[in-house]
């Protein structure tokens, strides 16, 4: 067991630096489907484990440059109030309500990467906008009310602006790992950190994250985003089944 959570680990770390976020789901589906963890114990966890591993990537990304500081804050604005909110209404919250509504988001947010991957004219905005502040809202929400990372909705808003997938992915890092300390203090204090499994599934996630960027920036950035904006579109609607099933 203890190999697998740090293989395992290591993978969602390199998944995190690549697309820019997302590992939440993940960790959340390692430690209940795999070290069969209850949903507060792994939401806790989650977000305890992810942070040094943002943290790694994110100085690494900041490394190679391509970090875009005032994209990020204009998210941040929305994200971290909604964050805290989130927190505070989790308890009251059905489970059900909140699955469809993250699977409905997950849905648009797919569509509109496989939209922008596959028109002939892809529509380019080079200002953020309103949507950045409602993309904002949707990930702080995803991380305050189950301890997801919410780096599916802050990756599209930065690309949808205009950012290629290594900026992007750079930026999201640096947003992610704000919202994961404040969702980790806010998820602390309503359920148990399970130490060994986290420990674990950090130790894998900082290699992975670690080595990723470093690979990222050996590629045109045009032909990476090409390529991972699909499946960061598949990957989010995959995700959306997984929420009501």
């Amino acid at each position: 067991m203890t190999i697998v959570l740090i293989l395992l680990g290591f993978l969602v770390g390199a998944f995190i630096m690549t697309m820019g976020g997302g590992g939440g789901a993940f960790y959340l589906g390692i430690m209940t489907g795999v070290a069969h963890l209850s949903p507060s114990t792994a939401a806790a966890t989650s977000l305890f484990t992810a942070i040094p591993a943002l943290a790694v990537g994110c100085y690494s990304h900041y490394r190679t440059g391509n970090m875009r500081f005032h994209a990020g804050n204009r998210i941040l604005l929305t994200a971290v109030p909604a964050t805290i909110v989130g927190s505070l209404a989790a308890p009251y919250i059905p489970e059900l309500i909140y699955s469809w509504a993250i699977a409905i988001i997950f849905v648009v947010l797919g569509v509109q990467m496989l939209r922008q991957s596959f028109a002939r004219h892809p529509k380019k905005t080079g200002q953020p906008t309103w949507f950045a502040y409602v993309l904002g809202i949707i990930s702080g929400l995803m991380v305050g009310i189950a301890g997801l990372s919410g780096g599916g909705p802050i990756m599209a808003g930065l690309m949808l602006m205009g950012l290629d997938m290594p900026h992007a992915a750079a930026t999201s890092s640096y947003a992610l790992v704000a919202l994961s300390i404040i969702g980790c203090l806010l998820h602390a204090t309503q359920g148990t950190i399970a130490w060994t499994v986290g420990g674990l599934l950090m130790l894998g996630s900082l290699v992975g994250a670690a080595i990723t960027p470093r690979i990222l920036n050996r590629f045109d950035p045009r032909l990476l985003t090409a390529i991972l904006r699909p499946v960061l579109g598949v990957l989010l609607i995959v995700m959306a089944v997984n929420q009501v099933l």
